[in-house]
């Protein structure tokens, strides 16, 4: 019994700091991803909204003014193209780089595709 002593101050150490690296990781990658899920969210709504025969310019200009009213600061052109071959199509490509530590930056890449009419089916 008088050879154990519990846990090191080494040890307790290490963990506070591999608990507090995760916690920075945690924190620098919820806001982009939070971000990206509104901004599908701003897309599934509007192309169910939307009429068949929109424009892709008119759609990306409903946008800007959805992410405008949401305060989201992207532009909608910035990372998404819209075209209307055989319906309205949105394919949504872009990436985020955060600072992370010192000269580390954390690289998000965000890539999803909106159809219209399968939206609508839902």
């Amino acid at each position: 019994m008088r050879h154990q002593r519990g846990t090191s101050y080494l040890a307790i150490m290490l963990a506070v700091v591999g608990f507090a690296f995760m916690a920075k990781v945690a924190i620098a990658v919820w806001g982009p991803y939070f971000e990206d899920r509104m901004i599908n969210s701003q897309i599934r709504e509007q192309l169910v909204s939307a009429p068949k025969n929109i424009s892709p310019a008119g759609f990306v200009k409903e946008m800007d003014k959805r992410f405008n009213m949401n305060m989201i600061d992207i532009k909608f052109s910035d990372i998404a193209q819209v075209n209307n071959d055989n319906g309205l199509r949105v394919e949504k490509n872009y990436e985020i780089r955060k600072p992370f530590l010192l000269n580390i930056d954390i690289v998000l890449k965000f890539e999803k595709s909106f159809d219209q009419s399968s939206v609508q089916a839902k």
